[in-house]
């Protein structure tokens, strides 16, 4: 079922567009700016697209955006979906299988996170070393569909090094700072309590969100390369010295869009 509702979703996708990237790229709360700085653009939005979801989220526009970046070609889905808005875990990851029949080998997945790491301040570039999964659930639980990946998929490098290293590179090379750290998935909506960001502390968290790993999750499992980059847009709770808002943490990433676009540009460049 999931294989052909993908297939569907890409059939559709070739009626409107013949672009075919090899670079994906997921952009959270707040940094859909990098559309403004592609060229050529085809724009789909997600109610277009049969078995896409929708969202209604503030900061995520839903839409899927072909073009050219840097003189290369890429895909770029402006907003993406959360297991708190209801979604189950394979609607959440069901544009990746789409951009990986669509010919997608390169994903760079970004988001917008909380600084459990004290060393870390809103505003700051990291770059996603590894994650852990609080919520308890997987994309790929239920029947296994060995047209889409392996059983049993490997995790010992969910966010590619290869990847992390031309990131630190082009970061190095374009004037910018990425501090590396482990993102903790939360579920949300909420923000987290200061108990609970005490206890991610202490199992190895320095970030906490409420996206990319079941993203990435699947990406693995198809067999792409991934690439983690996030905003810290606020210090989380017991750290922070005010009460949290989504207001501000669009506000901060906003703030930081312009870095962000500057490095996967340049990163962009060099995958090329």
């Amino acid at each position: 079922m999931l294989y052909d509702e993908v297939m569907q979703s890409v059939g559709y996708l070739r009626t409107q567009t013949e672009r075919k990237p090899a670079i994906a790229i997921t952009l959270g709360s707040g940094l859909g700016d990098l559309v403004d700085e592609m060229e050529d653009t085809c724009v789909i939005p997600y109610t277009d697209i049969p078995h896409f979801p929708h969202s209604h989220l503030e900061g995520h526009s839903g839409r899927l955006v072909f073009g050219r970046l840097s003189g290369t070609e890429i895909v770029v889905m402006q907003g993406r979906f959360h297991y708190y808005e209801g979604f189950g875990m394979q609607k959440i990851t069901f544009p990746i299988y789409v951009l990986k029949f669509l010919g997608v080998r390169t994903l760079i997945v970004t988001n917008a996170c909380g600084a459990v790491n004290p060393s870390f301040q809103p505003g700051d570039l990291l770059l996603l070393t590894d994650y852990i999964n609080l919520l308890g659930l997987n994309p790929l639980i239920g029947e296994n569909d060995e047209r889409l990946g392996p059983r049993f998929p490997d995790m010992t490098e969910p966010f590619s090094l290869r990847l992390q290293a031309l990131a630190q590179a082009a970061a190095k090379e374009s004037g910018l700072t990425l501090k590396p750290g482990v993102y903790a998935y939360f579920n949300g909506p909420c923000f987290e309590t200061a108990a609970e960001i005490r206890a991610y502390a202490v199992l190895g968290a320095d970030a906490v969100g409420m996206s990319t790993v079941p993203e990435t999750i699947v990406a693995n499992y198809l067999g792409m390369e991934v690439l983690g980059l996030a905003c810290a847009t606020n210090m989380a709770t017991g750290l922070a010295v005010n009460k949290h808002s989504h207001e501000e943490v669009l506000r901060i990433a906003n703030e930081s869009s312009e870095r962000l676009c500057c490095l996967i540009k340049h990163l962009v460049s060099e995958l090329a």
